[in-house]
Order: C-alpha cells, then sequence, then structure tokens
C-alpha cells in the first residue's frame, strides 16, 4: 500500500470518531479532488473525487483512523487483490462482477482504496422508486450476474458474508420507465464492500450478516460458510420481485419465527439439535419445535409476523407459468434451513429460471406510442 502524505489544508484532522475531516473541494493528495459524500458507514466514508490523473471521477473509500478499522481495511485490500490475482483475464475480478480495487494508499492515518465510480445500489434504485418491484426479467439478470459473482468467490475459498442490495451496485444511474415498472438503461452490475469477506479458513466471527439478509444457522449458532451466503442470496431475490424485505425484525425468536411463517414449514428438528444447548433452550421447546409464541410474545411480534409474506403467495402475484414454478424452485432450495441442503453457487447458477424465457413479459419498455423514450437518471433526479 502506499504511503501519501501530502499536506492537509489548514486545521484539518481527524473527527472524535477518528473520520477524515474535509469539505468539498478540498485535495486528498495531490491526484484526487473531493466532489461529494456517496455513502458513510461503521468503517468511515466514501468520496466522489475527481481523478487529476486518469481525467474521471472516482470513489475513494476513506477508513477512519482507528486501529481496528484499519486492521480490518487490510484485509479487504487482501480480498480484493484476491479477487484480481484470481482473474486469468486480467480484470481484476470485472469478468465476475466483482467492483476492481484500482489502487490503495495510506493518507494521514486513513486506509484509503480507490475504484472506479459506478452508479446506485440497488437498494438506493428500489428507494427511489418508492421500493416498487423490478420487472421480473431485471430481477433474473441481477440475481445471475450476483451468483456468478459469489461463485467465483467461492472458488477462491472466500465467503462475503455481507449480501444485500446496498452492497450490489449498477453502472449507470440511468433508466426507463412506464406506468409500471423501471428499469435501469443498462443492467450490469458490481458486488461491493469486501469489508466483512472472510478466508473461509481463518477465524469466523460467531454473528455475520446484516439482520434481515441473515442466515437460520448463524442464529441457531451452528457455526456458518458458503451456505450462508447462498440464503442472502435468496432473500435478495424476493426482495427485488417484491419490492420489500422478506424478514423485518431485530429479535432472533422473531425472526426464526418469520421464516418459518415465510416458507411455511418448521425448522426440521435434526438441524435444531445441531445447535448448541443454550442455543436450543433459547428457541425451542423440549419436543424440538420452536418456542414461539410463549408467554413473553406482545402484540407486537404478533403483528410483525404477520405482516410477514408467504414466499409462494409473493411470487404467485409476480409470476405465472413456468416462470413462476422455476423461481419458487430455486428460491425454496435457496431458503433452506439446512445449509447442507442449500443450493451452492454453482449448482444455483445452473438452476433453469435463468434460462427461462421473460420476452413474453416484455411491457413495451423502448416505445411509448411509437415513439422512443429518453432515458432519465436517478442522479439528475437527485439534483
Amino acid at each position: 500500500m502506499e504511503k501519501k502524505t501530502t499536506r492537509a489544508r489548514a486545521g484539518r484532522a481527524n473527527d472524535a470518531d477518528g473520520h477524515l475531516r474535509y469539505a468539498l473541494g478540498d485535495a486528498l493528495t495531490n491526484e484526487y479532488k473531493i466532489i461529494s459524500l456517496l455513502g458513510e458507514g461503521t468503517f468511515g466514508r466514501v468520496l466522489e473525487c475527481w481523478d487529476a490523473i486518469s481525467e474521471r471521477r472516482c470513489a475513494i473509500k476513506v477508513i477512519r483512523n482507528v486501529q481496528k478499522y484499519r486492521d480490518a481495511a487490510m484485509v479487504e485490500i487482501e480480498v480484493l487483490k484476491t479477487l484480481a490475482e484470481g482473474d486469468a483475464s486480467r480484470r481484476d475480478g470485472e469478468r465476475f462482477n466483482c467492483i476492481a480495487l484500482r489502487r490503495a494508499f495510506d493518507y494521514q492515518g486513513h486506509v484509503c482504496m480507490v475504484f472506479d465510480k459506478c452508479g446506485p445500489s440497488l437498494y438506493d434504485f428500489l428507494r427511489s422508486n418508492r421500493y416498487k418491484p423490478f420487472h421480473p426479467k431485471t430481477v433474473q439478470s441481477f440475481c445471475e450476474q450476483t451468483l456468478v459473482a459469489v461463485r467465483y468467490l467461492h472458488t477462491l475459498g472466500l465467503v462475503h458474508t455481507d449480501l444485500k442490495p446496498e452492497n450490489i451496485l449498477l453502472m449507470s444511474s440511468s433508466y426507463l420507465e412506464n406506468a409500471t415498472y423501471r428499469v435501469p438503461v443498462d443492467h450490469t452490475i458490481r458486488l461491493i464492500d469486501f469489508g466483512s469477506t472472510t478466508f473461509v479458513e481463518r477465524h469466523h466471527s460467531a454473528v455475520v450478516s446484516t439482520r434481515h439478509y441473515r442466515a437460520p444457522e448463524i442464529i441457531l449458532g451452528l457455526g456458518w460458510s458458503y451456505p450462508c451466503d447462498m440464503w442472502s442470496i435468496g432473500c435478495i431475490m424476493i426482495e427485488l420481485l417484491t419490492g420489500e424485505a422478506l424478514f423485518q425484525t431485530h429479535d432472533n425468536l422473531e425472526h426464526l419465527a418469520m421464516m418459518q411463517h415465510a416458507l411455511e414449514s418448521a425448522i426440521p428438528v435434526a438441524v435444531a439439535r445441531r445447535a448448541p444447548k443454550d442455543k436450543h433452550s433459547e428457541f425451542f421447546t423440549t419436543n424440538g419445535s420452536l418456542n414461539w409464541p410463549n408467554d413473553q410474545t406482545d402484540n407486537e411480534s404478533y403483528a410483525a409476523l404477520g405482516k410477514t409474506g408467504i414466499v409462494r403467495n409473493l411470487i404467485d402475484k409476480q409470476l405465472a407459468g413456468e416462470a413462476r414454478e422455476l423461481f419458487y424452485d430455486l428460491i425454496s432450495r435457496l431458503l433452506n434451513f439446512d445449509p447442507k441442503r442449500r443450493l451452492t453457487s454453482n449448482q444455483a447458477v445452473a438452476h433453469p429460471f435463468f434460462s427461462v424465457n421473460l420476452d413474453q413479459m416484455d411491457w413495451k419498455i423502448n416505445t411509448r406510442n411509437g415513439s422512443q423514450l429518453r432515458p432519465k437518471s436517478l442522479e439528475k433526479s437527485r439534483s
């Protein structure tokens, strides 16, 4: 990693949380000029910058100047380099729909990672469209590309552990729309945020994944590996098809109850038995059934469960015929309670749903009354 010693503008320093203080227009080394804030998280901030060398915009992930985040950033850089080195096409992982690290450097105690500037995340695209579903053909494309990316990670011995719509970026902000759907002009995506990605043979944190996309084996304390990514993809597929996250809760027991409700099946006794004693007594009765509802279950919990959709019904509202049956088959195999029985990334990529022709669902997005629609842009709509 390069070390940059460019002098900061007068008065610049870290804030109380270790974030880099900056103003728009500041220089981040001689090469980069800060244009805007793209995002912020626990790790630090992502800044849109102008690259004076390549003369184009880029995204720079600026890590907080806190040792544990610096350490995590060094692991992320190692993961990104692994992705680049594993790509025989010398496209730094982009052939497999993974974001490529252009360079990394240290700036006044902040680890900085430079990436190409992409478009909005799938979550931001949904939110800007008031959480209206994507067209099924678009869902098919996004999910196949995501599976290709995850399969690539898995072949390299990596588990992403934080798959969600926020971590899948479009390459462009442009879209076309009619009264029913809004469709990106370019369906190409990039998988991002490898800050939680784990080498499968190394130490595992007990709890990983953002709550809504967390697999049951993580909650039950069974340990986790590649299959936890596959569960997350199943959740993402439903969210893109319906516009809403499938499991919206922050309580472990309630989350497990929602899973049973949505999938119309109980957690298998064989899976429950593999849970550590403390987890088994926390979540299950003596006969192995989930201990929900119980004496502590309140009306709010009942209401939350009632709002959780049943997967088959959710799919029925969006798809019909062969596409519906194949989509449901794929989802049921991804959202299998037993990680040992869940589809692998290699099996999922080869699922027949990705071969079904959805052109019959074409809603004539390119024409309206015989005239060509003009692409719109999320960036313009936000300005």
